[in-house]
């Protein structure tokens, strides 16, 4: 279902797009590819933080509730990146790096839209040089609706080599609640990769062993998020990638609310970590305030700056005439009290 979402403060207009079935229903929006809505239909509970109209999205400070990011999600030092022996400078807009596409990256774009009865299908072109990106890409960002949740699947065609590291940026809370920290969250993660003072990823993964970083066991968002750690004290809590042991498909992590549980699978290297530290507490939907700290993000990722360093990183690249693309899914199921994650 299509219906009227508003306008651009250029006058374009913006629509909102609803699937559901027994179990879920899903809202999306042309204007950045965002997912908008995520309601488990037997509780009620919308799960993600969101805005009732475009003009919540497009004047948010730098949160990307919800949004498709891109062309490469989250830090690229210091804005530069060299590929096939020559060197692009990116538009800079985050300490001293390039975050999240730039300063117009997808989250600001207005996508051309197919839909469809259990899927919806944005897509826009990437033109050569936009944000510093070399070569045209056409992206095609695709929601297609499961039973118990919603699969994203992100896909670059590129006419030369460039950079494609999509992430889909949703802020959860699954108790509609101003506070994620009691949320129980299990990571199935050896190691986590290093914060500078800047956010950025150092090109260093270390052991979660004996860190606030530990979340093989399930445990509290908020149980470690204080701790007397460098790391924590750098990211003002948790804004960190985890290396996901395998390839493919595969469970990333679990995130387990009063009444529902969050899983999320992808094929990514990783997901990025981020407990709303940034949050200036803005009124969204219903009215609901968001502050620091009321929902937690999941973005499955590659590692961030991977292009600048050693081979060790998967490269974020996509050749002339080819198509990379990359799956993230987000199921969302009651449980009982006597289940584990």
């Amino acid at each position: 279902m299509k219906t009227y979402f508003g306008k651009t403060a250029d006058g374009k207009e913006v629509s909102l797009y609803t699937l559901e079935n027994d179990n879920i229903r899903i809202s999306v929006t042309d204007y950045g590819a965002t997912l908008v809505s995520f309601v488990h239909k037997h509780t009620g509970i919308d799960a993600v933080l969101g805005y009732d109209d475009v003009a919540g999205y497009a004047n948010q400070d730098g949160s990307y509730l919800g949004a498709s990011v891109g062309r490469t999600a989250n830090r690229t030092g210091k804005g530069v990146f060299t590929l096939n022996g020559k060197t692009y400078h990116l538009a800079v807009n985050n300490n001293g790096n390039s975050l999240h596409g730039g300063l117009v990256g997808f989250d600001k774009r207005v996508f051309e839209t197919e839909e469809h009865e259990q899927e919806v299908i944005f897509r826009r072109l990437s033109p050569d040089m936009e944000e510093g990106y070399p070569g045209n890409l056409e992206v095609e960002i695709r929601y297609t609706l499961l039973p118990d949740g919603v699969e994203i699947t992100a896909s670059g065609t590129a006419d030369q080599d460039t950079l494609f590291a999509y992430t889909n940026h949703s802020y959860f809370n699954l108790d509609e609640s101003e506070n994620a920290l009691d949320h129980v969250i299990e990571i199935p993660a050896e190691r986590y990769g290093l914060s500078d003072e800047n956010g950025m990823m150092r090109e260093v993964l270390e052991p979660v062993e004996g860190t606030p970083f530990d979340f093989r066991t399930p445990k509290p968002l908020g149980q470690d998020i204080e701790a007397d750690s460098e790391q924590i004290r750098l990211a003002a809590g948790y804004d960190h990638f985890y290396e996901i042991p395998g390839t493919g498909m595969r469970r990333m992590a679990s995130c387990r609310g009063k009444k529902l549980e969050l899983t999320m699978d992808s094929d990514f290297p990783g997901f990025h970590l981020y407990s709303a530290n940034f949050l200036y507490g803005d009124t969204g939907k219903k009215g609901h305030l968001y502050p620091r700290r009321s929902a937690v993000c999941f973005e499955g990722e590659y590692y961030p700056n991977a292009v600048n360093y050693g081979d060790a990183f998967v490269k974020p690249i996509v050749r002339a005439g080819t198509t990379l693309t990359n799956h993230i899914c987000y199921h969302l199921n009651e449980y009982s009290e006597q289940e584990t994650i």
